[in-house]
């Protein structure tokens, strides 16, 4: 706030009114400051309550400043000013034009006339201060409104190319009309999960762990899978395609890998690596102690999602090792240097393990 904000201005150059008005405000608990010429009041008048003005002060001096100043105020803002004159002179019509939201107070005056006068006109002003407010924030809600509705197109067009890139994947992939149906099908649900995370968040980020735990919770607990990682919060566009992702990972580990038998295991444990450019996520995926796994024949459905979901993202590296024991999924993503993508509460390499519903 300023120094100044809230203070009563004086400008009354001649006599003891400035003095004597100063005395009276102070002894009800109302700062006051005494201003010697028109620049010095212009000064201060933003901040302040009110201001006394005296009639002759003004008469006697350059008003065009004032005047610009008085009407270039923003449409909410109508200064309140109270006018000293003297006892059984009519104020100058000048004077009351110049002004505008103006209460005459004629000398001398009593104490508590000069009390009720100041606060009547710092409440107006205080008003206003309110309408202000109000005012930008309703500039400021229709900005993000605008914001909102671009960012709604884009978030539009980047789905409606995300569910194109799944048909295509899945026509290529199934021999019949119910297996493509069914793949669709469950691919379009992880892809609304996300997307409900999304809208928790108001499309700001969605945290890693929350995507692996919606994907996953389906399939097993925390005795059988382990997350492990510090917290990560990721931009809309890439919590998509990462939801897309392990949706193809889990649902490859349920039918054929580690969560196809209940002694099977998974742990996911991912860290950021961090430079003065950029961050970037590192993820493994291991499956143990589930049926034995060889190298497939062909390139599956799941393998080729993967890659057209995130093979064309900065710094995107991923790879398939299919071990014996289980499949070994290693993913590296670049994360922009922003607050809709870093890490949030733990520092970057240092891990947070818990469960699957931890």
């Amino acid at each position: 706030m300023p120094p100044d904000s809230g203070r009563v201005l004086l400008l009354t150059p001649e006599g003891r009114d400035a003095e004597v008005a100063s005395a009276i405000l102070r002894n009800v608990g109302i700062t006051s400051r005494a201003v010697r010429v028109i620049p010095e009041l212009i000064e201060h008048l933003p901040e302040a309550s009110c201001a006394v003005v005296s009639a002759e002060g003004l008469l006697r001096a350059d008003r065009q400043e004032l005047a610009a100043w008085i009407n270039s105020q923003p449409p909410w803002s109508d200064f309140p000013f109270v006018l000293l004159t003297f006892r059984g002179a009519a104020p100058d019509p000048r004077l009351v034009e110049l002004l505008g939201n103006v209460t005459i107070l004629e000398r001398p005056f009593h104490p508590n006339v000069l009390v009720n006068a100041v606060r009547s006109a710092a409440r107006a002003r205080r008003r206003q201060r309110e309408a202000e407010l109000y005012l930008d924030e309703r500039r400021r809600s229709e900005e993000h409104k605008e914001i909102l509705i671009r960012e709604l197109h884009h978030r539009v067009k980047n789905m409606l190319a995300t569910v194109q890139a799944l048909i295509r994947a899945a026509t290529t992939a199934v021999g019949s009309v119910a297996e493509f149906r069914d793949i669709l099908s469950a691919r379009l649900q992880s892809l609304a999960q996300t997307h409900d995370l999304l809208l928790a968040g108001d499309w700001q980020a969605v945290p890693l762990r929350e995507i692996l735990r919606g994907e996953l919770s389906p399939f097993g607990d925390g005795m059988r899978i382990q997350l492990e990682g510090p917290e990560v919060e990721l931009p809309p566009d890439l919590a998509l395609a990462l939801g897309m992702a392990f949706h193809e990972l889990a649902t490859n580990a349920a039918k054929y890998g580690a969560l196809s038998t209940p002694a099977g295991r998974l742990e996911v444990n991912w860290e950021i690596r961090a430079d003065d450019t950029e961050l970037e996520l590192a993820l493994r995926w291991v499956e143990r102690d589930g049926p034995s796994v060889t190298q497939p024949g062909r390139q599956g459905f799941g393998t080729k999602l993967i890659q057209r979901m995130l093979g064309s993202r900065k710094g995107a590296g991923f790879s398939f090792d299919f071990q014996p024991s289980g499949l070994e999924f290693g993913l590296t993503l670049s994360l922009e240097q922003q607050p809709s993508a870093g890490i949030a509460g733990v520092p970057a390499r240092i891990p947070a393990v818990g469960p699957l519903g931890a």
